[in-house]
């Protein structure tokens, strides 16, 4: 026997949640599948500023996506977001240029220390020509697509000693947190540090057990992180223009359309400048609050580690992976 579903009969038998939504065309999965979902994975803190640029952005968006944010490495954790992506467990990811290097050697040149003068130097680079064929490279190996740099800061280094450090030479003891990957290890020799993998959300108790003398981060996450309630003293060495890149996987790029793609990439822009101006308008303001904190903050012999760290990296094996001429053009920006 074959009963007809009416509404009458869905509420009688308790299926109102089920038939009667579905009857009325709301919850029905057709409906559901309109929106494009976007799993979003960060290390960084729901306190830090490119938290709330991922909600602007979120919001941008508007209503024809599922937008989920996910912050502090609890979804993935740091330097397998790119895996997941591939994966397809993964829509959208902040990644840095140091996780795309692992897979992309040629990439490693874009996390050298000391190559970009500042922000807007970074921004120029990943506007030109040169920054559009990087970029490609990552997407067509990596199944990515890059919407931009999110600048968060220069790193800086900050140790629980209280031992200064002016050059290259007095970082020989110094057992410096760095991110896991071959480039990250390589940018804590190139400061001729004694470079220890470590996860960010280990890096507070690292420096309160001495497992670590320091660490290198820009200032606002050494605020949004509270390292500096373990540390002693920040050397500003101004070793690398912090960035990761906002990318998205290039199968759901790939599957909007043209005006789809223009208003997915603005709500990118507009959010990733608004994140920019506020990490530089923190970062003016931190030194003194670090002081106010009772910690030392001082400037080193930058030249010095300049001329250390260029060197390093032009005399490795990183740098005969990076493409020809590209230095010169990043250089002449």
């Amino acid at each position: 026997m074959t009963r007809k579903i009416t509404r009458r009969w869905a509420l009688a038998t308790g299926l109102a949640a089920i038939g009667t939504v579905a009857l009325l065309g709301f919850g029905n999965p057709a409906v559901a599948q309109d929106k494009t979902q976007l799993r979003f994975s960060a290390v960084f803190s729901e306190q830090d500023i490119r938290a709330d640029m991922m909600k602007q952005f979120s919001s941008a968006l508007g209503d024809k996506y599922n937008v989920e944010l996910y912050y502090g490495g609890n979804l993935f954790k740091q330097t397998t977001e790119i895996l997941a992506i591939q994966r397809g467990n993964l829509e959208m990811g902040n990644v840095s240029p140091q996780d795309i290097a692992t897979q992309v050697p040629a990439f490693s040149i874009l996390s050298s220390a000391y190559l970009f003068r500042d922000a807007d130097h970074m921004r120029k680079f990943f506007a030109s020509d040169a920054g559009t064929e990087m970029k490609k490279m990552a997407e067509d190996q990596l199944g990515i697509h890059i919407l931009g740099p999110t600048y968060f800061g220069t790193r800086q280094v900050g140790l629980r000693t209280d031992q200064k450090i002016n050059t290259p030479a007095d970082m020989g003891d110094i057992k410096l947190r760095m991110p896991g990957g071959d480039a990250w290890q390589f940018l804590g020799k190139a400061l001729g540090a004694n470079p220890t993998p470590m996860a960010y959300a280990e890096v507070y108790t690292g420096l309160q057990t001495g497992a670590i003398d320091g660490q290198d981060n820009p200032l606002p996450n050494v605020e949004n992180m509270k390292f500096y309630e373990v540390m002693k003293q920040i050397a500003l060495t101004s070793h690398l223009v912090a960035y990761d890149l906002l990318v998205v996987s290039s199968k759901v790029w790939d599957g909007l359309s043209a005006d789809e793609q223009a208003a997915f990439q603005k709500a990118a822009d507009d959010a990733i400048n608004w994140s920019q101006e506020q990490h530089l308008a923190r970062e003016q303001k931190l030194a003194d609050f670090f002081k106010e904190q009772g910690l030392e903050i001082y400037t080193p012999d930058v030249a010095a580690f300049r001329a250390h760290a260029q060197k390093m990296y032009l005399d490795s094996d990183l740098s005969k992976d990076w493409p020809e001429g590209m230095l010169d053009r990043i250089n002449a920006m």
